[in-house]
């Protein structure tokens, strides 16, 4: 396997978080019940599959990397899937989602940062512009995450007993 460099391996974390995002997004969508919210999910989601496809094809240019790197993103869409499924578990309801979420997103905002500064003495062209792409959609998704998580807490009654 070839020896993937911090960068390398920083764009495969950007990838396997985008993958796990979509399996994270879906399962928050069947948990709320807010038309809104769900909407917001789908398009998250959608942007999701987007920038997986788009760091994929940047990827695609990294000369004998290319299935190191996917490999690597694999085992972090893996390792973020099972947070989620220990963190959402049976008893999980839309603001339990929102909040997974919004620690998701800032986690994928932090990568998308690191991404950049090291890019910024790399200068790769190409992934340059997927960074310039993705970091402001990850922070719209961080601020959407957060929106979310304060409008379902705002409906909690907070005297209520904690199932």
């Amino acid at each position: 396997m070839a020896e993937l460099t911090n960068m390398d391996t920083k764009v495969a974390e950007v990838i396997g978080l985008a993958q796990a995002a979509q399996g994270a997004t879906e399962k928050v969508e069947k948990l709320v019940e807010d038309d809104a919210l769900k909407q917001t999910l789908q398009r998250m989601r959608e942007e999701a599959i987007e920038t997986e496809e788009r760091t994929t094809r940047v990827v695609e240019g990294f000369d004998g990397k290319k299935t190191a790197i996917l490999d690597k993103a694999r085992e972090t869409k893996q390792e973020a899937t099972e947070m989620m499924q220990t963190y959402l578990g049976q008893d999980a309801d839309g603001l339990d989602g929102f909040e997974f979420l919004t620690m998701a997103e800032a986690g994928e905002v932090g990568h998308w940062e690191i991404l950049g500064t090291l890019n910024e003495r790399a200068r790769n062209a190409a992934l340059g512009e997927v960074i310039d792409w993705a970091t402001p959609i990850q922070e719209r998704h961080l601020q959407e995450a957060r929106k979310g998580s304060l409008q379902l807490a705002a409906d909690e009654d907070p005297n209520e007993p904690a199932l």
